[in-house]
């Protein structure tokens, strides 16, 4: 069974596990996803770690960002390294000339529901190498509509990325996917984090709030006091996550 991450350090190392995992297993499109706040700015760090993961393990990586800029800065703070760095294509560059033979595995960095069609084609053009979307946010409404061509979006591409890691840090407690585990939530105790439940499939809306007061209701309202504070405590660390990155 996973240990939970105390540190937004060790989640990032327990996701690079997961992936690698995952990858072994057969699955070829895959997300990371760590929902806490402003992590999606350290997107360029993170794919850093990633691409450098894959690359020290032999395989020839391509890093790809949603747009020409971000992709430059990058090459610019990163210099010579063992991998391709490239953009998702654009209007005057499709993603087709993005992709080479050669390419063994693609990292995207914080793909936006703006990317969303052309995160689709690359994941057609990848045939059976690993596309490993770091931070998506794919999936927004406002731009992937709600009608039947947005529907038939989510079935055929959005619903099928699988979510090899995930931790999304709640009110009293978090959401942890670590593959190969079940998804899980962790409730805050003084002694830490501890295991409440287990589920097949991702605890979302409605369904996610009914189970929490569930798992939460036995606890006293001194123990809640605590949990609040053990949130802060875990938040606290992103800063000292994001300076380490920055380095």
């Amino acid at each position: 069974m996973n240990s939970f991450p105390e540190t937004l350090d060790a989640a990032v190392e327990q996701a690079k596990e997961a992936a690698q995992a995952a990858i072994a297993d057969g699955y070829k499109l895959l997300q990371v996803e760590l929902v806490v706040p402003e992590i999606a700015l350290q997107s360029e760090a993170l794919a850093l770690e990633f691409a450098q993961l894959f690359a020290s393990a032999g395989l020839q990586v391509k890093v790809m960002f949603p747009d020409t800029g971000a992709a430059a800065l990058a090459k610019r703070n990163w210099g010579e390294k063992p991998f391709a760095v490239t953009d998702m294509g654009s209007r005057f560059t499709p993603i087709e000339t993005q992709i080479a033979e050669e390419d063994q595995m693609f990292i995207v960095a914080c793909p936006s529901s703006v990317e969303v069609e052309r995160a689709e084609k690359l994941s057609q053009l990848a045939g059976d190498r690993p596309v490993l979307f770091l931070i998506p946010q794919l999936e927004d409404v406002a731009v992937v509509g709600i009608g039947l061509a947005a529907r038939q979006l989510r079935d055929r591409f959005i619903k099928n990325i699988y979510s090899c890691y995930y931790l999304r840090p709640l009110e009293s407690g978090a959401i942890l996917r670590c593959h190969p585990s079940l998804w899980q939530i962790w409730l805050e105790q003084e002694s830490g984090y501890e295991l409440a439940t287990e589920l097949t499939t991702k605890p979302m809306g409605e369904d996610l709030e009914r189970l929490m007061i569930e798992l939460t209701n036995p606890q006293t309202a001194d123990s809640e006091s605590k949990s609040t504070k053990k949130k802060v405590n875990f938040l606290g660390n992103l800063q000292k996550f994001l300076n380490a990155l920055s380095q």
